[in-house]
């Protein structure tokens, strides 16, 4: 018995993580790869069976995981990022939501027959998207700043709202006379907004707080911060169901806005566990479903899925953008995504075995419906909002473009070089002078401190996908490195080698993941780019031929050349680094810095 239950739980995070990773690799939608693994474990082959893997425990797991996972949510959430779709977010979650709501609830009620107080239960629990599923999606897709801002907003923001609307209607089928029932309703919600949002504060008080004063060791925060949350959800839910939603969410939104502490670390292990939490929950949720569910369902199903996604969602945010600054391809791209999650599948499973155990026999129905909106919803948008967005030209799919850290001047020429090759670049920096001279010849700005906290939020990363640290600091290269590691992802972090030091080596420098990958070669320091830069070295772009090959190169402007970059013959740029990896081929084009030969240059080098 113990090795059943081994197995299966070691099976759950096997699934989970290798689904991850195989499509990291494939480059397909995780959820798609996860809902996949977790069918076939579950219903097709019967090898995991969570109910009798968790018994009475899953629920609460369910419960708890979904919190982590919003609060983790609720620390992406940069009130900053607003500024310019506040009112778009804000009309979604809210009108756009009872748009969806009404039109979801009559159709069920006129398509699928069911009974109107059910009806209105299955609208409102498919009101929301959610983290679990919108988070994967957007670091597929890359959208638009905007865009993905927007989306991202909604779905953390949709789910405790829809938990908290679906929990009214849900107790307002137990109540029969409609002025109570109202009542019950309205006291319901404010007892929810109430609670939640006094324990949201309180949680977050508490551990600014507790680490303000350092009453918590650096080893112990993130662990604390685990528990502070996991008390404070349960404990709202315990003064009132479902409020424990969101008082996590807003316990998240609150320490990512304060300016007390850092949570930058907290920030990283919830990120760590919410990949976790993600990936294990898509299994359970696919596992548990019945084959029966499927054969169950007819083409009124079908088109119940349909309408949600042709009608519902469109509709509501065309509501939702009027008069918005948004484009047309923007719109077009909101209205197409909006998969269901977790949230939705775990607040129908308990709704409907409560309410069959009252004597509502049709509330069987509500959890294949639910289930097939999710399969369905999470198939169709993953499969397509990819190439959607490619197609409506608000996709970042490859960024090729390049954030500089450092203006100065040959920082500067380096940048004109890659922008005048239709690179996308943007330079940032705390002196005044550089970033003037900067915006004189051409090239898109940033004045301030990459590393600053609002960075992040400030800055325009449209087409921009990579780092360049070149400031004459080595720390803050590596604190830059450290600060974008959560938008390039560490591959393509860059910094310039540390100044030479006769006591340590370069790998000792800094740990690997304290730091970005070392830039071009060993000796290209910053003193040293200088100084060559002072002899009169240049930014030179080099074609290379069946005649003039990279030997070739290297043999006319000898060792004192410095490649930089390599442009593919498909236009993909890729840099030199000293973890090497690069060999240019003909038809490629290097960027380097050289100092020209007294001879004049062969015809083939451009």
């Amino acid at each position: 018995m113990v090795e059943h239950f081994l197995i299966g739980l070691a099976s759950i995070i096997i699934l989970g993580i290798g689904s991850q990773w195989l499509a990291w690799r494939l480059h397909l939608p995780s959820i798609l790869l996860l809902l996949l693994m977790g069918f076939l474990a579950g219903p097709v082959t019967n090898f995991l069976q969570p109910d009798m893997l968790f018994g009475d425990l899953l629920v609460p797991f369910i419960s708890i995981a979904v919190a982590l996972i919003l609060f983790e949510g609720g620390l992406s959430l940069r009130i900053t990022e607003l500024r310019e779709t506040s009112r778009v977010v804000m009309i979604l979650v809210s009108m756009g939501a009872l748009v969806t709501w009404g039109i979801g609830a009559f159709a069920a009620h006129s398509l699928l027959g069911l009974d109107g107080k059910l009806a209105i239960l299955l609208g409102a629990i498919l009101v929301v998207t959610g983290p679990t599923v919108i988070g994967p999606l957007l670091r597929y897709v890359r959208p638009t700043r905007q865009v993905a801002s927007i989306l991202k907003w909604e779905g953390i923001v949709i789910d405790p709202i829809g938990a908290v609307v679906a929990l009214l209607a849900y107790e307002t089928l137990l109540v029969t006379e409609a002025q109570s029932a109202s009542l019950a309703a309205l006291l319901m919600l404010l007892k929810t907004i109430l609670f939640g949002t006094l324990i949201g504060v309180l949680g977050a008080g508490v551990l600014i707080v507790l680490f303000k004063r350092y009453w918590v060791p650096d080893f112990l925060q993130e662990t604390v911060t685990l528990m502070v949350v996991i008390g404070a959800h349960v404990g709202s839910g315990l003064l009132q169901e479902e409020s424990g939603l969101l008082a996590v969410t807003l316990m998240g939104v609150l320490l990512a806005n304060q300016k007390s502490v850092s949570v930058v670390h907290i920030v990283e292990f919830k990120e760590n566990l919410r990949v976790l939490l993600i990936s294990s929950l898509f299994i359970l949720l696919a596992a548990r479903l019945k084959l029966e569910y499927l054969t169950d369902l007819g083409w009124n199903s079908v088109i119940f899925l349909i309408i949600l996604m042709m009608i519902a969602r469109p509709l509501a945010v065309l509501i939702s953008t009027l008069r918005s600054k948004l484009s047309w391809s923007e719109r077009a791209f909101l209205m197409w995504v909006a998969p269901r999650g977790i949230v939705a599948a775990s607040v129908v499973s308990i709704f409907a075995l409560r309410l069959v155990e009252v004597g509502y026999l049709q509330a069987t129905q509500l959890v294949p419906l639910t289930f097939l909106v999710i399969v369905g919803t999470v198939a169709v948008y993953g499969l397509t909002a990819r190439p959607v967005a490619k197609l409506l030209g608000v996709a970042q799919l490859h960024p090729q473009g390049v954030l500089f850290m450092g203006a100065h001047p040959w920082a500067r020429e380096i940048a004109q070089v890659l922008q005048d090759k239709g690179y996308r670049v943007r330079l940032v920096d705390t002196n005044w002078e550089c970033i003037s001279a900067a915006r004189m010849a051409g090239l898109p700005v940033h004045y301030g401190s990459a590393i600053s906290e609002d960075s992040l939020d400030r800055l325009d990363l449209n087409g921009i996908g990579r780092l360049l640290a070149l400031t004459p600091n080595d720390e803050a290269n590596s604190l830059a490195a450290l600060h974008f590691a959560e938008v390039f992802g560490r591959e393509e972090l860059y910094q310039l080698a540390p100044a030479a030091n006769p006591m340590e080596t370069i790998s000792e420098f800094t740990p690997l993941h304290l730091r970005g990958r070392f830039l071009f070669s060993t000796g290209a320091t910053y003193q040293a780019l200088s100084e060559l830069k002072a002899q009169g070295a240049v930014i030179k772009t080099t074609t290379l031929t069946d005649s003039f090959d990279f030997a070739a190169y290297q043999q006319q402007y000898g060792a004192s050349a410095i490649p930089l970059f390599l442009i593919g013959q498909d236009g993909s740029l890729r840099i030199f680094t000293v973890d090497g990896g690069l060999t240019p081929e003909k038809g490629q084009v290097v960027i380097s810095m050289v100092i020209e030969p007294d001879s004049p240059p062969r015809p083939e080098a451009g």
